[in-house]
């Protein structure tokens, strides 16, 4: 099959496993240079959107919004839309379909997952052995041809919209991996998190009944907003996923009026994020790590043992594996709830907040630290604060990673020369001012970005929202470094 898309890709280009492409050799390689300086280049490590259970969220711009509690709806935002005055924003409800109406989606996700693990191939293969990029257009050919294959009669059974969207889909990451904004793709899996995208010509929406494209009867599902009426919206596209521990859900992508920003307040905070306090704010006050893991360990630990000794392929392997997947759930939804309570909060009460730019993929590479780091979520409470400030009009500095917050004095601005991770309090040898080093970090934090005027307000390395970034802190005020970390 991956054969049968690559020389029909290289058919309708005019060229031939047999016959030498004119755009090999030198010529080859200027286009290929012309093109790497036509290319933009944007800040790797892309955001996804999440998969999130009860809150808005945004896609990177970050995926999802800001309501506290636990409803079994999502409601996302996005900060990009077409019309003037607007957002996209996307309400993700439980869907409960019959069993016809599974039997249909579930084929519809093997069809999309088949398009899109042979697209992929085939553009691997391609570009290893031509050195070509493969457009849309091209994947769409193939897709008509793959449609025609005896073996493969049955991607014709299901809406061809969904197929359609993963070809789109694909196409968006390949750009996005080229633009080093996300990794290369990787192949779908069928024990993952399943999903097929419906657009406006392959689904209906009327007095709040949804139907699908060749799928029987309406599909029923909840909807968890009171103040907004599902029978008034008019969806873009509507996504119908399945989690591995399977509930299903349904995902209504639509454009919304800009929402009304809050008063603004006037204040400006500092965020140092740790591990024995999720948060310390530089007013002082200390937000408790929830450790939701923690908590529900020993019974996600007794679940996977049982998995384990069912035999595989199983019907009780697959009752044990959902009963895993249903733990890990309640886990993500738990911590997400927390975040995005934490993220609103912060944002409605303070204009300004800064944070530290944390490493989290290098920093989960210390195996003592990997695992504690790793359940608390600092990554997705970055991306949750950043459309949130943005939507509400609040201001988001973040202040260089490597800006030594922890061992500077707030006081004065005394630098330390070392200050081990035991040391949770000392005293600055310059003032004498006693710290509390999260405390300490948090007030330096709001300080490097601008936030704050103290004695040492000089600002460091930062991104701003909006107005450019101050001079670094180590070219305006230079302090020497002493030996020694004073302890209290």
């Amino acid at each position: 099959m991956i054969r049968f898309l690559v020389l029909s890709l290289l058919q309708r280009n005019g060229t031939s496993q047999g016959r030498k492409s004119p755009l090999r050799g030198a010529r080859c390689r200027e286009r290929v240079r012309q093109r790497a300086r036509r290319r933009p280049v944007g800040r790797p490590g892309g955001m996804r959107m999440p998969r999130n259970d009860g809150h808005r969220i945004t896609a990177r711009m970050p995926r999802p919004s800001g309501r506290g509690g636990m409803a079994d709806a999502l409601s996302a935002m996005t900060v990009l839309s077409g019309k003037t005055g607007s957002v996209r924003t996307a309400y993700r409800c439980r869907a409960y379909p019959t069993p016809e109406q599974a039997a249909v989606l579930n084929r519809t996700f093997g069809c999309v997952r088949v398009v899109w693990n042979r697209t992929l191939a085939a553009r691997h293969a391609r570009w290893h052995t031509e050195r070509k990029s493969t457009s849309y257009a091209e994947t769409d050919r193939a897709l008509t041809g793959m449609k025609r294959q005896p073996d493969l009669a049955f991607l014709g059974e299901v809406s061809s919209v969904p197929l359609q969207q993963t070809l789109r889909h694909q196409h968006a990451a390949m750009t996005a991996f080229f633009a080093k904004r996300a990794r290369y793709p990787r192949y779908k899996s069928r024990h993952g998190r399943q999903s097929a995208s419906y657009t406006r010509s392959a689904f209906r929406l009327r007095s709040g009944n949804l139907s699908l494209g060749k799928t029987p009867g309406v599909l029923r599902f909840v909807w968890s907003w009171p103040n907004v009426d599902p029978a008034g919206l008019d969806p873009t596209m509507v996504t119908v996923s399945r989690d591995p521990d399977g509930r299903w859900f349904v995902t209504f992508a639509v454009a919304v009026d800009t929402p009304a920003a809050p008063e603004p307040t006037g204040e400006a905070v500092g965020v140092d994020l740790g591990l024995s306090d999720f948060a310390v704010l530089s007013t002082g006050e200390r937000i408790p790590h929830p450790r939701h893991m923690e908590r529900r360990e020993r019974r996600l630990k007794r679940y996977q043992r049982m998995m384990a000794r069912r035999q595989k392929g199983s019907a009780n392997r697959t009752k044990a594996k959902r009963k895993v997947a249903r733990a890990h759930s309640r886990v993500r939804d738990a911590r997400r709830d927390f975040l995005h309570q934490q993220s609103t909060a912060l944002v409605r009460r303070f204009a300004a907040i800064a944070v530290e730019d944390l490493a989290v993929a290098n920093m989960v590479r210390n195996r003592s630290l990997a695992k504690a780091i790793s359940r608390t979520g600092w990554a997705e409470f970055r991306t949750l604060l950043t459309y949130k400030a943005h939507r509400d009009g609040r201001t988001l500095a973040v202040v260089d990673r490597w800006y030594p917050s922890s061992k500077t004095c707030s006081a004065c601005g005394h630098l330390l020369a070392t200050l081990s991770l035991g040391t949770r309090h000392w005293a600055c040898p310059g003032c004498g001012t006693r710290h509390d080093r999260d405390v300490n970090a948090a007030k330096n934090i709001a300080v490097a970005a601008g936030l704050v005027e103290t004695k040492n307000a000089c600002g460091a390395d930062v991104r701003h929202e909006g107005p450019p970034s101050v001079r670094s802190a180590v070219n305006q005020e230079p302090q020497p470094a002493r030996v020694g970390t004073p302890r209290v």
